[in-house]
C-alpha cells in the first residue's frame, strides 16, 4: 500500500480560518506561493460574472447563516446575480417537488423551465446496459445530456437540479452551459438527506467505517467502541 497522503480532511487545525497558529505540514494553503495565490484571486477580480457570483455568495452567506432555507437561499441567490429564468434539471420521481419548487420561483417574479430526466424516452439498452439492469427501475434511460441541452436551448440563467441521480448529475454539469446549483440530492434510503448516514456512521451507518462498500462485514467481532 502506497504512503497514505494527508489533505484539508485530515486536518484539525484549519488555521486558513482563523490565521492564529500552524499550518500543518501537508496544508496546501500553506503550500502555495503568493504568486499562486495572487493567481486565483485575479480570476475573481478580472472575470466580471466570477466577481459578481463569489460576491452574491458571501453576501447570503452573512446576512442570512442560520435563517434561510436552501429555497430562500437560491432565490436570494439568483436575484443578486440577476437571473431572471431558471432552469430545473429534475428527476421524474421528484416531479411532485419539482412543481411545488417552480410555483414559488413564479410567485417571486422567474420565468420557470423544467425539464425530467426521463426526457427523449431512450431505452438504456441503447447506450450498453445490460438489460437485468432494467427490471426494477424500467427500460427507459435517465438522460442528463439532453436535460443540459434543453436548458441551453431555454437560455436559461441558472439551473437547478432536484435529484439527479448520481452520475447523471455530473454530466449534467458537465454539459450544462450556465451556472448550476443544487437544491435536492438524491438518497432513496434516507429521504433524499444522504448526510445523514455520516451523523449516523457511529450508530446505525457504522458499517460505512468499517468496510469498503458492498464488502461483507462479521458484526459479531464488531462494537461501537471499535470505531474511531
Amino acid at each position: 500500500m502506497s504512503e497514505k497522503c494527508f489533505s484539508c480532511v485530515d486536518c484539525g487545525v484549519m488555521n486558513c480560518v482563523k490565521r492564529s497558529g500552524a499550518y500543518p505540514e501537508f496544508c496546501p494553503t500553506a503550500a502555495l506561493t503568493q504568486e499562486e495565490i495572487d493567481e486565483v484571486t485575479d480570476i475573481y477580480l478580472k472575470n466580471r460574472t466570477n466577481r459578481k457570483v463569489a460576491v452574491a455568495a458571501a453576501e447570503i452567506e452573512g446576512e442570512f447563516y442560520g435563517k434561510y432555507t436552501r429555497v430562500e437561499e437560491i432565490i436570494e441567490f439568483a436575484k443578486r446575480i440577476g437571473a431572471k429564468k431558471i432552469g430545473i434539471a429534475t428527476c421524474i420521481g421528484l416531479l411532485e417537488e419539482s412543481r411545488i419548487f417552480a410555483r414559488i420561483l413564479r410567485l417571486n417574479g422567474f420565468e420557470v423551465y423544467g425539464v425530467s430526466c426521463k426526457s427523449g424516452s431512450v431505452n438504456k439498452t441503447t447506450v450498453g446496459v445490460d438489460p437485468k439492469y432494467t427490471c426494477v427501475t424500467g427500460p427507459v434511460m435517465c438522460n442528463p445530456i439532453l436535460q443540459a441541452k434543453v436548458l441551453n436551448k431555454e437560455k436559461v440563467d441558472l439551473n437547478v437540479i432536484v435529484g439527479l441521480c448520481v452520475g447523471h448529475d455530473s454530466l449534467f454539469i458537465k454539459y450544462a452551459k450556465g451556472l448550476t446549483t443544487s437544491l435536492i440530492t438524491k438518497d432513496r434510503v434516507l429521504g433524499h438527506n444522504p448526510v445523514a448516514a455520516l451523523y449516523q456512521s457511529r450508530a446505525y451507518y457504522k458499517k460505512l467505517l468499517l468496510a469498503p462498500v458492498g464488502e461483507e462485514i462479521d458484526y459479531s467481532k464488531i462494537s461501537v467502541g471499535n470505531i474511531k
